[in-house]
């Protein structure tokens, strides 16, 4: 267990584990059975496994529990740390349908985005841009350089409820409230050119963070007008 992370070391943190996991799926459910949701742009989802492609879904830490529910039985791969909270969220959104391609901007990085550039062939992939520790909100570079490997596009959406509950985590996680109103606003897909130089990489990991700011406005829109 050398190699292990060390959280994986400690009886007491397996077994968390595993209780988080056990009882987080349907706890999860149940709540996200009860949300209402108002959509903007699920067309763009449609238009591109039309010319044959897969999505590169984009968002925030922040919002993993919506889209964990708007999102599932899809059969999307997703980017989950290896370290302790990795795992409980692996554990449950496998039960969603997802799969998981481990490891992280700070560990394992390079071994996941090797499984999503075969995943993304044949299934939707998708990033939480911020995680696995922050800064919150500051988009990594990891799903632009999978969208120049592949071809496949960057589709950014967020989530935002009426009414929910803000943890005081570095993500400030969301979870809406039973009953409340869910708006998810999905963005144009962008289409990171295969000769991307690094400079250009840069262009489209800031324009990727100004469409989920765009999107958070959507959320905003449908919500409140």
């Amino acid at each position: 267990m050398a190699d292990s992370p060390e959280w994986r070391q400690s009886p007491k943190k397996r077994a968390e584990v595993t209780a988080i996991a056990t009882l987080g799926y349907p706890l999860l459910r149940a709540l996200g059975s009860t949300w209402r949701w108002k959509v903007s742009g699920a067309e763009h989802v449609e238009a591109i496994r039309a010319r044959g492609l897969h999505p590169i879904h984009s968002f925030w830490h922040g919002r993993i529990l919506p889209a964990t529910v708007y999102f599932k039985r899809r059969g999307i791969v997703v980017i989950t740390s290896e370290n302790y909270d990795g795992e409980w969220i692996a554990r449950i959104i496998e039960k969603f349908g997802y799969g998981t391609a481990r490891g992280s901007t700070s560990r394992g990085g390079p071994k996941a985005l090797l499984q999503l550039v075969r995943d993304v062939k044949s299934q939707g992939v998708a990033f939480t841009l911020d995680g696995p520790r922050g800064p919150a909100e500051v988009a990594q570079p990891g799903a632009v350089w999978l969208s120049k490997a592949t071809g496949n596009p960057l589709l950014p959406f967020h989530a935002e409820a009426a009414s929910s509950w803000m943890l005081k985590s570095w993500d400030r996680t969301q979870i809406p409230k039973p009953f409340t109103t869910v708006a998810m606003a999905i963005g144009e897909p962008l289409y990171v050119p295969r000769d991307a130089d690094e400079a250009a990489l840069e262009t489209w990991r800031r324009q990727l963070q100004q469409s989920l700011a765009d999107c958070r406005l959507k959320c905003a829109e449908l919500l409140w007008h």
